[in-house]
């Protein structure tokens, strides 16, 4: 944007109790445009990990009861847009995004000013086409973005939006943050083994992001020296620690839990997988392994193609297969070099096109966008 160009008003929106991929994306985008001088503020569920996690990337936050659809939600929305006089609300998660549509509804009806809604769509669940869905997608939201093209693809074949009014924003990754930490000083730090072949997977511990499928082929590999870190938390902990220890991997798997910072994690491991079989936009996680400049093992689930090409920036293998899983990790510890290049394909790849201020920049456009589109509609 031009030096010219008025600092915005942006109020995010986020129903969700759950911290991954979309709630640092939430807090990392907000961070960013405060830094360039917008007033960017957060609107969360009271109780939720995302509230407690804001002050940390200096975002302001107000609590609301907006976990579920209830009246008390919608009238602290409603009071929340109403006093805040923002420019745009961005709704992430689907009970927000009703309760802001039907508040922004409401001031209008009552002449009274309400923001551009913009509804952010971070995964690849399936939208549903009813009358009311319609409504949100169609009339209530001014423009919605994806994290991924294939997400935009979807939305735009499946549910009738307006190509137009229909933008892919991947997540964007702070380069400087990763790729500076030597192997050996990694995992002397963290206390991992220092020359066995460590496979790393960074995620929410959540069905379909296929940990139970990289456990199993863990058990598979040919390479019984390969370890297996886990970086991350999430409901699927217990059933995943049971799995291990019905395989009698407990002495190959580390849990390391929820990481504030995954760059030293990162830095320390061999191969990363992610081998999700839905939802997925461009994940964080492939990303930031990619910035790491180490090679990744994955899926063709969602948006994950956009980044991921086999034998070019990836491996990638069948969804829910531990024996190609297996294989591919087999293939790519026995080839150190192999590896390498794929890393380093991958990182040449990302680095111009994902980087996080072209997701900053790409964000503020849509938002003026939104804001002139909101104008033309009053008029």
């Amino acid at each position: 944007m031009g030096p010219a160009s008025p600092p915005l008003s942006v109020a995010h929106t986020e129903a969700s109790a759950g911290w991954g991929g979309q709630e640092i994306r939430i807090l990392t985008e907000a961070a960013g445009m405060r830094a360039r001088g917008h007033d960017v503020v957060l609107l969360a569920a009271a109780g939720s990990r995302i509230v407690e996690e804001a002050p940390r990337f200096r975002v302001p936050v107000t609590a609301l009861p907006i976990g579920r659809k209830r009246p008390a939600g919608l009238v602290a929305m409603t009071r929340a847009l109403a006093q805040g006089q923002f420019d745009v609300v961005n709704a992430h998660s689907s009970t927000d995004s009703w309760l802001a549509a039907l508040a922004c509804a409401w001031l209008r009806a009552r002449g009274r000013r309400a923001p551009a809604l913009v509804r952010t769509r971070h995964v690849s669940v399936a939208v549903p086409d009813d009358p009311a869905t319609r409504w949100l997608y169609r009339r209530a939201t001014v423009r919605t973005i994806t994290t991924g093209e294939a997400l935009r693809e979807q939305l735009v074949r499946d549910n009738g939006l307006d190509p137009d009014r229909v933008e892919s924003v991947p997540t964007g990754i702070d380069a400087a943050r990763y790729g500076s930490i030597a192997k050996r000083d990694a995992r002397r730090a963290l206390g991992l083994p220092a020359d066995a072949p460590l496979v790393g997977i960074v995620a929410t511990l959540r069905s379909w992001k296929g940990h139970r499928h990289l456990v199993e082929a863990l058990s598979r590999m040919r390479r019984g020296d390969a370890r297996l870190v886990v970086v991350g938390d999430g409901p699927q902990r217990e059933a995943l620690e049971a799995q291990v220890r019905s395989l009698g991997l407990g002495d190959r798997v580390t849990f390391a839990g929820q990481q504030h910072d995954v760059a030293p994690w990162l830095a320390a491991l061999d191969v990363v997988a992610l081998p999700s079989y839905a939802n997925e936009g461009v994940p964080q996680a492939l990303l930031q392994a990619m910035f790491a400049r180490v090679p990744v093992v994955t899926t063709d689930a969602g948006a994950i193609p956009e980044i991921a090409r086999d034998g070019d920036t990836a491996t990638v293998v069948p969804r829910e297969s531990p024996a190609a899983l297996a294989a591919a990790l087999d293939a790519l510890l026995d080839d150190p070099a192999r590896g390498a290049a794929q890393a380093g394909r991958a990182f040449a790849f990302v680095a111009p096109r994902y980087g996080i201020e072209r997701m900053l920049d790409r964000m503020e456009g849509a938002f003026r966008r939104a804001i002139a589109d909101a104008g033309a509609r009053s008029r």
